[in-house]
């Protein structure tokens, strides 16, 4: 693979800065990994473009919002000809954060955010009424001990999109 396919020391720092503040100016990075503004900008550049990074976002307390419930909801769909449907339905719904197709009970996990059991339940009515759903198990979280999209990164060859376009 050539360079332009690898992530190096440089990339690894300036990845683990951006996790950890995502808001953190240019100058801060170039500082902190011994480059250029210009030269990190243009590395930033490089990992978006290769699809490394992804998109900046801010993360909000669902609490103080009044998302007072989390819930990780196992869907039971009736065969394979369902799930495109169904997908795109759970992935238009804003209280869904997650969606996965799983191995073991149910073909499908859902990770969601309401504001309280009245409005859960109603969520689970809807889902359960999409055609080809043939049931749900539902638990609600007590309490979140850690909760993060922050990866170890190291330096490593990328893989390649075409591997993982079908996931």
């Amino acid at each position: 693979m050539s360079a332009v396919e690898r992530i190096d020391e440089i990339d690894v720092r300036i990845l683990e800065l951006l996790q950890e503040h995502g808001r953190m100016k240019r100058n801060r990075i170039a500082e902190e990994v011994g480059l250029s503004v210009p030269s990190v900008s243009e590395r930033m550049r490089k990992l978006e473009e290769r699809g490394v990074i992804t998109g900046y976002h801010a993360v909000l307390d669902h609490k103080r919002l009044h998302f007072d419930i989390t819930a990780f909801i196992r869907v039971i769909v009736d065969g394979s000809e369902y799930y495109p449907e169904f997908i795109r339905r759970a992935c238009a719904l804003d209280e869904v954060l997650e969606v996965h197709s799983i191995t073991g009970e149910g073909s499908h996990i859902l990770k969601v955010r309401t504001r309280n059991t009245t409005t859960l339940e109603r969520l689970l009515s809807r889902i359960q009424s999409w055609p080809g759903v043939h049931g749900t198990v539902t638990s609600i979280v007590l309490s979140t001990f850690k909760e993060t999209r922050r990866l170890p990164v190291v330096p490593t060859e990328l893989v390649p999109v075409e591997e993982f376009e079908t996931s």
